[in-house]
């Protein structure tokens, strides 16, 4: 059992998406006891932008997979063939994703590679496997208390769905902004959330 563990906030061990994702990861190695989990570190200036040759390959069929921010988006892909389950860890940035986790999904999403193309749309190359995201927002974007909009979920759902990867749980610490006791009420419910989900 290999995990991958994606972490996005560049707030590093301190962030609340981190936390949670490690709470995940511990849900997991508890039904999977010998799995394995690999750390790719995304914040901050840790990928190389894309670049012209990464723009060539998505044009053309000329091989330019060793030149450029190609190597390493090819270890990226690799690294998410090679996981039996991914685990993110993102805040919401301005109602979506970082820029950090857009970097690393521009990465891997490539055509011919993650997914083609045909007379029907896009159509993803990767095999499904389960793919948990933590979130961590200041303020909340769901339920009855929510007050602004939500364009991560259905960005991440519809992005990984794209490259083969729709079986996608999210898991949430809202309101971060919040009073002390406030937030403590909300890592007891997505504690509960997480022991109700593995439970079954």
């Amino acid at each position: 059992m290999n995990i991958l563990h994606v972490s996005a906030s560049p707030r590093g061990q301190a962030s609340e998406s981190n936390a949670l994702s490690h709470k995940i990861i511990e849900c997991l190695r508890q039904r999977h006891p010998a799995a394995e989990v690999v750390q790719r570190l995304i914040a901050g200036n840790a990928l190389a932008p894309v670049d012209e040759p990464y723009a060539t390959s998505q044009q053309s069929l000329v091989d330019v997979s060793q030149e450029g921010s190609m190597a390493q988006s090819e270890r990226l892909v690799r690294e998410v063939e090679l996981a039996d389950i991914v685990v993110i860890a993102t805040p919401m940035h301005n109602y979506s994703v970082p820029a950090a986790l857009k970097l690393w999904l521009d990465h891997i999403a490539r055509v011919r590679r993650t997914f083609d193309i045909s007379a029907q749309g896009k159509i993803g190359l990767l095999q499904d496997r389960p793919v948990f995201v933590a979130v961590a927002s200041g303020g909340r974007f769901s339920g009855e208390r929510a007050h602004q909009p939500d364009f991560l979920t259905p960005y991440l759902k519809t992005i990984l769905g794209m490259i083969g990867l729709h079986d996608v749980t999210f898991f949430t610490v809202e309101g971060t902004a919040s009073r002390p006791e406030s937030l403590a009420q909300t890592r007891l419910q997505t504690d509960q959330a997480l022991h109700d989900y593995f439970a079954t």
